[in-house]
């Protein structure tokens, strides 16, 4: 690339030509035509993050390209469909990842997750089994925080672990 001052009307007629040829790939071919373009001209790029709001509160958007973001969904129930959970365990992880993460709750209880399961109309056999199964595996995905009462059946408080939201993560992008 020359140092030379260019015409600013030559480069919007270069950035439309680049815009309209990009237009018909897909995300993935886009990037790596792009990391071509800068390698070859000696241009160092990087991903800027931005800045978003979600329940009015501002983080930052640091998503993989290509994934749905946690905001790209308008309710719990369009969370569910896209990640299609199979199993008891499954269902639970991602109602409990909609309140910890997108809702952004400290904690939640194994009622309020069946009871969003059965509006969904997917609830589950046995919800506190369900639960235990999560905080059972190797690493942990959730974790128990609190137990108000003395009984097998006393309310209980969870919240997931860096391996639990890692995990719904996962199932959501693949």
């Amino acid at each position: 690339m020359s140092d030379k001052t260019t015409d600013p009307m030559a480069e919007i007629d270069a950035m439309k030509t680049v815009a309209e040829a990009l237009s018909t790939l897909d995300e993935a071919s886009c990037s790596r035509i792009l990391r071509w373009a800068a390698d070859r001209f000696g241009v160092e790029i990087q991903a800027v993050p931005q800045q978003i709001v979600t329940n009015g509160q501002t983080q930052s958007d640091n998503h993989i390209e290509g994934t749905p973001r946690t905001q790209d969904f308008s309710d719990i129930a369009d969370l569910f469909a896209t990640i299609d959970p199979s199993s008891d365990p499954e269902k639970a992880l991602v109602i409990s990842y909609w309140f910890q993460v997108i809702e952004n709750q400290s904690d939640f209880d194994s009622q309020s997750v069946n009871k969003e399961l059965k509006n969904l109309g997917h609830g589950a056999s046995n919800i506190t089994s369900a639960m235990n199964s999560l905080i059972g595996r190797k690493p942990a995905l959730v974790m128990q925080t609190k137990k108000s009462g003395t009984s097998q059946q006393a309310r209980k408080k969870y919240k997931l672990t860096h391996e639990g939201v890692k995990k719904a993560e996962e199932m959501m992008y693949n």
